[in-house]
Order: structure tokens, then sequence, then C-alpha cells
């Protein structure tokens, strides 16, 4: 067959096709589950080589030499989602973050990365010579593949060879290819605690039979979702493909047969979750993953009967604005993909969006604070604006601020707040002119 003689051709070392970059050049490395680790780790061999490479890419989860402080001057970093890697990066002062909605996440890849090389962690090529960008890529390879001018796949055995809307390319259509075999970046779901678990069970009890769902990621969302064993037909569509939601659909309670779009499909961009997820995914054909464009197109969930979003905050204020990003000027994730899903699932018929917070947390520097606050640190991001909020829930109950007032949502916030909490935040809304005293 043609196009395994042109892959022959085109096969390198990781040494050798790291060799297409120079100083200056901006490199896009990957995203969550579909890193180029291989290229990656090549290219920090030439780090005394290079002077101002931009790398790009988001949520990484594994060590990188890219963020150490020998970097600086050599290496720096572009993200749209700060990763545990990418805050000890900012600290060193070699990451950048930059605040995009993930259905703009094409607005991105074209002014922000501004990659010329991309490096795409791929699936074995098929019998036609394509291969899958697996669990990841389908979100932005795409956008990326776009703004670039060399792109060098790192052909992955361990990579799950994935369906659906701009997720393969053929092998004609790349410029270097190397081979390697190594296990996608994991996590696995933790047991939620008893908090967690009183949370879900507010959002469960208003979840219809029929309803199509997307979870975002934390321990709430994976309460939720494996709390939904004895619901019937639900469907998905959700930027993150979940551990829970193989659980659902392995015990026969996803089947999709109500989705007005791609009935019968679990619609996806990018996945994180466990090995045994990821095995799941390959060549699965009730797996349909698309670009962020679509997925998290408010339009696109608009058309969705009854669409069920269920993401987190760290803090909700008493006027209902919702932050979930960042404390105070110190960026902790990303703007993602909440406020894409928080409208869409409020223009959907029957549709319900879902805040969903502990009322309290422990720390050792501040102990026990209230997440139900006056106001926010200063400097800390808006993810989703008081306009937009819907249902906030905490294990305290949950509430619909759409139609209250500013004075009435205050009391019901209050209302979702610990007890211990309660009192102080009367005051300070009163003191702050807020609530009227008596």
């Amino acid at each position: 067959m043609e196009w395994k003689e042109e892959y022959h051709k085109k096969l390198k070392t990781a040494a050798e096709a790291v060799k297409c970059v120079r100083s200056g050049d901006r490199v896009f490395i990957g995203a969550a589950s579909s890193i180029a680790q291989s290229l990656a780790d090549a290219l920090y061999e030439r780090m005394d080589e290079l002077k101002g490479v931009t790398l790009s890419g988001a949520l990484i989860l594994t060590p990188q030499k890219c963020f150490e402080k020998s970097a600086k001057g050599h290496f720096s970093f572009s993200t749209f989602f700060m990763g545990p890697q990418e805050r000890i990066g900012f600290e060193n002062g070699v990451v950048e973050y930059c605040s995009i909605h993930l259905s703009r996440i094409d607005h991105w890849c074209r002014t922000v990365a501004r990659p010329n090389i991309a490096f795409l962690d791929v699936s074995k090529p098929d019998d036609e010579g394509y291969v899958s960008f697996g669990a990841t890529g389908p979100a932005l390879f795409s956008s990326i593949i776009e703004a670039c001018e060399t792109i060098v796949l790192q052909v992955n055995d361990r990579t799950p060879y994935v369906y659906g809307q701009e997720s393969r390319m053929h092998i004609s259509e790349v410029d270097i290819i190397i081979e390697t075999s190594h296990q996608q970046p994991f996590v696995r779901d933790s047991e939620p605690n008893d908090e967690e678990k009183a949370i879900a069970s507010h959002i469960i009890s208003q979840i219809p039979d029929g309803a199509t769902i997307q979870l975002g990621i934390g321990r709430i969302a994976g309460a939720v979702g494996y709390g939904l064993g004895n619901h019937r037909d639900l469907g998905v569509h959700t930027e993150l493909m979940t551990d829970s939601m193989k659980y659902l659909y392995e015990k026969g309670v996803i089947t999709g047969r109500k989705k007005r779009l791609l009935p019968g499909k679990m619609t996806a961009s990018f996945t994180f979750g466990s090995p045994e997820l990821y095995d799941f995914l390959d060549r699965n054909n009730d797996m349909h993953f698309a670009p962020y464009t679509y997925v998290n197109n408010p339009y696109t969930i608009a058309q969705l009967d009854d669409f069920m979003s269920i993401n987190t905050a760290l803090m909700v204020d008493l006027t209902g604005q919702v932050y979930s990003e960042s404390l105070g000027t110190t960026q902790y994730s990303g703007t993602g993909g909440q406020l894409d899903f928080v409208r869409g699932a409020q223009m959907s018929k029957g549709g319900k969006s879902f805040i969903a917070l502990s009322s309290s947390v422990d720390s050792r520097k501040l102990g026990k604070t209230s997440r139900i606050v006056l106001s926010a640190p200063a400097g800390t991001a808006v993810t989703t604006p008081r306009t937009e909020v819907q249902y906030v829930v905490t294990e305290f109950g949950c509430v619909n601020l759409k139609d209250l007032t500013m004075q009435k949502r205050a009391l019901a916030l209050i209302e979702l707040a610990h007890p211990d909490f309660r009192e102080e935040l009367i005051e300070q809304a009163v003191k702050s002119g807020l609530l009227v005293k008596g």
C-alpha cells in the first residue's frame, strides 16, 4: 500500500525529529491525556542549543523540564487551562495563562498559541493510513494543525483510536513521524465524602430520565455520575468523558435514545480518567468525539432537550457570582467550558444548569472558611457572572437564583452556607448595604 511506503520514508527517531525546532519557534506539545511526551523529552535534551522557544498546551499532569527555573530563556509555555505542572511553571516564571471559553479554542490556537510546529500524540494508523487523535486530540488538534507549517506525529501504540468529527488525519498530511509506546497521563476517581454525596443527591433528584448530561471535573461531578445508576435512557454531550459515564453506559443507564443530536452516541471532546477508560474508547462505535468549537457551542447544547449541566466552583458570592478558576490573582485552573454549558443548558428545552460546591473548606493556613462569601479576594476571576447563574448547590440544599433579586439571592445563599458562618454573612451583608437590618 502506498501510504505504508510514505510512512516509512517519514519515520525518524525522536532525536532526529526535534531537529526541526529552531530558536524562536512556537511548538504545541499536547493537552490533558494527549501529550507528545517522547517528542517533548527529546526537545528538552536540546535546551542548551535553543533560545526563545514558546511551547503551548494545557492541563499538564506529568513533570516537564520546560517548567523548571533552568528553562527560563530557553523555553516558555502558553496555556489555556492550568494543570498542576503549569502551576509550578507559573511560579518559576516560565508559564503564561490566557483566559478563553473552550467554545472559542480556535481563536486561542490561531492568535495566542500560534504554533508553527505541532507535536501530536496519535494512534497507530488504520488500514487506510489514517491515525486517530486519541483521547483528547479531537478537542483542538484540527485548529492547531491549521495554524502550523510542520506536523510531527508521535505514533503511540497505547493511544486509543476514536471515532467522530475532525478526529483523525492521513499520513500523507504530515511531515515527520516517530513511534513510541507509553501510557497516557491518567487519573482515577476518588471516593467522595459525605458532604459531596449530599451535594450530589440534591442534583440527582432534579435530573429526569431521558436527560442529556454534562459533567465537569472533580469528586462532586463523579458523585453525581455514579449516583445516577437508577436512571434510564440518559444521553451524554460533554466536553469531558469520565469513568462515571463509562460505568453508566456499561450498566445500561446511558443509551442516548432520546438525544436529538447524534442519538445513541456519547458525544465528548476530551478524556481524563483511568487507563481502563482509555481502553473503553478504543474503536468504540458508541463514542463520537468532536472539537470544543462544536461540543461547547451553546447553540449546539440548546438543541438537546432536558440538558443537565453540572459544574463546580471554588466560591460563590452573595450576589451569585461564581469563582471557579483562581484565588486572588493566583490562577488555579482555567475558564474552561463552564459558561458555555451554563448558557447552553438554560437555552435547552427543560434544561438546567447546576453550580456545585461544598459550603466550607479546611486549610492548614486559614483553618475552616466559608465558600459562600460576601465578596471574593481582590483579583479573583469571575468565571460565571451572576446574570447567567441558575442553580447553586451545597450540602445544605439547592436554590434557583435566576429570578431572585439581589437581596433574596443573598438570603437564599446564606441558607446554603455552613451554619457556622451564616450569622457572620448576614452581618457582612447588612454592613455592606446588600441587606437591610430587620
